[in-house]
């Protein structure tokens, strides 16, 4: 029997939200304003938290594919009927998922002290608490900043952590004894020195005892106050990020993470890439993320989930390194005058996104044939989408999501002064060479 979406190269599609507790309130979240524009039926509750927007083939949010102006089934049950559109590289993925996940997530409180597994601990994890770990893949993910975006990523350098041992709450926690090697070895360049004392400290606080963490806490926060009182700065402590990580997780051992992991701040347009084992918490802000469609997490603090604290300890990379290290850089193609592509290539091949960017308006952009399906999201601005697979073109609109399948050209037509879009798929050097072009 002829399928009838076979023919469709390119589907809108509808994506789901979690309303998970640490998300942005109401009309403040970037998620519920992107959900908003797309469906003017939605009403927004001020009262409800709404943190991510899914789009793909995850079981836990899976995409919903419109054609022909009805919706349909599920994007994973379309491709497994037409499993060209995945393209060459993805012929593994036939079973209907994607291999890669993008979300916007919209942070008011702190995420989980967190790591994704690599392929290998993945699937020895997967196999021995499938219930605590459900899939076998690696999440190596990046996050784009939407808003100004702040993190805790990845393990200081080793000077910067020996620093903050003489804070004596913090000394007292990881102990005097793993304090004093810290910092002699961060006078070496012994790296395998510094790994070693860095997870021995790190170690010795996350299993430390939940009534001393909680003493030392208040005796941290009143070190901040009498400083304040007295008019000394107080900038060492990092007491803006303390506080708000106190008001969240009152008593919680991962406050004091923030003097181990590095503050990573991010402009609009800036990105992090977060590896396998690289340890990391969003503070706060607005992103989009991509990832492997995984929902592989290894929790040690800052949650009220369950935590697996020793395989952390065991699995996490404690290499220090620099805030700015941790950012993924970019490159950016002028295209033509107001109209750019700019380039998120990380090493994996799971994923990659472009952002296609244009600031005037009436021009038309060809999203060009790439050896790769792709999922889009209109972050802002209007106009339509088209190709030879369409009876008619999609409307688009600031929030609109839309999918294309392997190897086939859209014709997106910008009706207003401006318009953004993110555009995800696999990535290798040819699937990757350019997904945006002027005629």
């Amino acid at each position: 029997m002829m399928y009838q979406g076979g023919s469709l190269k390119v589907l809108k599609l509808e994506c789901s939200f979690q309303n998970n507790a640490w998300g942005k309130l109401g009309s403040e979240s970037m998620v519920v304003r992107l959900v908003k524009s797309a469906d003017d039926s939605f009403n927004i509750d001020e009262n409800e938290h709404y943190a991510e927007l899914w789009m793909g083939t995850h079981p836990t949010c899976p995409s919903v594919c419109y054609y022909n102006g009805e919706r349909k089934e599920s994007l994973e049950h379309w491709l497994r009927l037409n499993p060209s559109a995945f393209g060459s590289e993805m012929d593994q993925h036939s079973d209907g998922q994607l291999p890669f996940l993008m979300k916007v997530l919209s942070i008011r409180n702190t995420l989980a002290i967190q790591i994704h597994p690599d392929k290998v601990s993945a699937q020895k994890l997967h196999q021995e608490r499938p219930d605590i770990y459900k899939d076998p893949n690696h999440k190596p993910e990046m996050a784009i900043a939407l808003t100004p975006f702040k993190a805790m990523c990845g393990f200081r350098p080793i000077k910067e952590v020996a620093k903050f041992t003489k804070i004596k709450p913090f000394r007292r926690l990881i102990g005097s004894n793993n304090a004093m090697k810290l910092s002699k070895v961060s006078q070496t360049d012994d790296h395998v020195l510094h790994n070693q004392a860095m997870k021995d400290c790190f170690t010795a606080l996350m299993n430390q005892d939940k009534h001393l963490v909680q003493n030392q806490i208040g005796i941290l926060l009143k070190t901040i106050q009498d400083k304040e009182l007295s008019g000394q700065n107080v900038q060492y402590y990092i007491p803006n990020i303390i506080n708000k990580i106190n008001t969240e997780y009152p008593g919680d051992v991962g406050i004091f993470a923030i003097y181990f992991l590095n503050i990573v701040d991010l402009q609009p347009g800036e990105a992090i890439f977060i590896d396998a084992n690289i340890p990391h918490a969003y503070i706060y802000g607005d992103c989009l993320e991509c990832m492997a469609c995984s929902h592989n997490v290894i929790r040690a603090g800052l949650t009220f989930k369950y935590r697996d604290v020793n395989t952390f300890c065991n699995t996490v990379n404690y290499t220090g390194r620099s805030a700015e290290n941790m950012k993924l850089q970019s490159n950016q193609i002028q295209l033509e005058i107001g109209i750019s592509e700019t380039k998120f290539q990380p090493h994996v091949p799971d994923f990659a996104v472009s952002v296609i960017k244009i600031l005037s308006g009436n021009k038309t952009v060809h999203l060009t044939a790439i050896d790769s399906a792709s999922i889009c999201l209109v972050y802002t601005g209007e106009g339509q989408a088209s190709s030879s697979s369409l009876t008619e073109p999609i409307k688009l609109k600031t929030g609109i999501v839309f999918f294309i399948a392997a190897c086939h050209t859209v014709t997106v037509d910008v009706q207003s002064n401006d318009m953004t879009i993110f555009r995800a798929c696999y990535n290798t050097s040819e699937t990757f060479s350019k997904v945006a072009s002027v005629f």
